[in-house]
């Protein structure tokens, strides 16, 4: 399968899951290391990496702007905004797409594609810290052991720091 043929498939998925039940769909990408869950809801599309505009003088997580059919898009590299290492990028990775209302236009980049899932394929994890990091939900463990984390994009998007993109 070409990428072009996986986009589109992908994209297709990704609409008709927003026709059914999508409070328990979920779409898994890979952000380095880690595996996370993103309520399809919160997507709006996911796309290959375009040409990015740079922007001086911010912060390293936010790698610059993308235009995506006329609406401008603040890319950020959500590994690096989520606390780990810059990872290069490669023809897996992704942007996906999220604009919460407001306006306000968010892409992540994420490494690779893990595709959809369900969320009550996996085993809810009570997590050690009584709270958890800004923009995770839950933690959760599939049917190998492996954990996933579920990850608000939206609540990302508004979050202080998320809305701070300058190097102090």
């Amino acid at each position: 399968m070409s990428i072009e043929e996986y986009q589109h498939t992908l994209t297709e998925q990704i609409q008709s899951a927003g026709k059914g039940d999508t409070s328990s769909t979920v779409l898994g990408v890979a952000v380095g290391e880690d595996r996370y869950l993103i309520p399809m809801t919160e997507v709006s599309e996911v796309v290959q990496i375009p040409k990015l505009a740079h922007v001086p003088l911010t912060q390293p997580w936010f790698l610059g702007l993308a235009n995506v059919r006329g609406n401008l898009y603040g890319i950020t590299d959500l590994g690096v905004y989520l606390g780990g290492s810059p990872t290069q990028f490669n023809l897996k990775s992704r942007i996906l797409l999220a604009s919460p209302g407001n306006k306000m236009f968010g892409g992540f980049i994420v490494n690779s594609m893990l595709g959809i899932r369900n969320i009550s394929d996996f085993t809810p994890v009570k997590s050690a810290k009584k709270k958890l990091p800004k923009g995770i939900i839950a933690n959760y463990k599939d049917t190998e052991g492996r954990l996933w984390r579920e990850l608000s994009l939206h609540e990302l998007i508004r979050d202080e720091k998320f809305l701070q993109i300058a190097r102090e």
